[in-house]
């Protein structure tokens, strides 16, 4: 069975991130399944626009510790998202969390409702927000994304989009989302394309430059001994040996 659900309406192609299990954790199975969605999206004419949203009360709940993607696949997932030559919409209603905000500002537009929270929560377990910093770096508040990078603390959809994480936010998000989709609909494929080109340019930069160091280092401090009894501690349903 799929983890991504597909559906259409007036040109807009929404994938549905549907893996309740895990609470949409970023597995290797989910990744592959909606990199295939993407693939298949980019190539239909009938595709103005992605939308990309969730079931249940998590939008992603990071990776998935026990079935953990390839780093180069979940690079390559950002990329696809990035260079895709229609504008991705995330319509988040519920928690996002670690990975999971890397897949989030891979997205051109996003909106959350006002109930979301957000949280970078790689510290509190021994390793750091390496790949998913290829596209979170050049799109939000460096000074905002310094605080949350590295205190992992939760904050709100308010703060998320102050800080560019999300475009924007509101009581209801369907609303929200309301004016950007007919947007979206009215506009030129060609126009859209070239225009997303221009918007993504310095964040494929960072791609570029970036990725393989980013990629050593998450393999390296995921295969650390901290990273190892951060992650047993989250299992264990503790805290980490290093809590003061």
């Amino acid at each position: 069975m799929t983890t991504v659900r597909r559906t259409r309406e007036r040109g807009v192609e929404t994938l549905t991130l549907d893996s309740p299990h895990n609470r949409n954790a970023l597995s290797a199975t989910l990744v592959a399944d909606l990199a295939a969605a993407l693939t298949a999206a980019a190539a239909d004419t009938g595709v103005r626009a992605v939308l990309l949203t969730h079931t249940g009360t998590t939008f992603s709940a990071g990776a998935d510790l026990r079935d953990p993607p390839d780093p180069d696949a979940l690079v390559g997932l950002f990329r696809q998202i990035t260079e895709l030559p229609k504008p991705v919409v995330a319509r988040v209603a519920g928690h996002v969390r670690a990975g999971g905000l890397g897949l989030l500002a891979a997205c051109d537009i996003s909106a959350a409702s006002h109930d979301s929270t957000f949280a970078f929560t790689e510290v509190r377990i021994g390793v750091a927000p390496a790949v998913i910093s290829l596209t979170l770096l050049p799109r939000t508040d460096p000074r905002a994304l310094a605080r949350h990078y590295l205190t992992g603390e939760r904050f709100d959809a308010a703060e998320a989009a102050r800080t560019g994480l999300v475009t924007a936010a509101g009581d209801d998000v369907d609303a929200v989302l309301a004016p950007i989709l007919d947007g979206v609909r009215r506009a030129s494929p060609q126009a859209l394309a070239e225009t997303k080109r221009l918007l993504t340019a310095r964040v494929l930069e960072a791609f570029d430059r970036d990725a393989a160091d980013l990629t050593a280092l998450s393999a390296r401090l995921f295969a650390s001994p901290q990273a190892r009894e951060g992650m047993t501690a989250f299992l264990e349903r503790r805290d980490p040996e290093w809590v003061v």
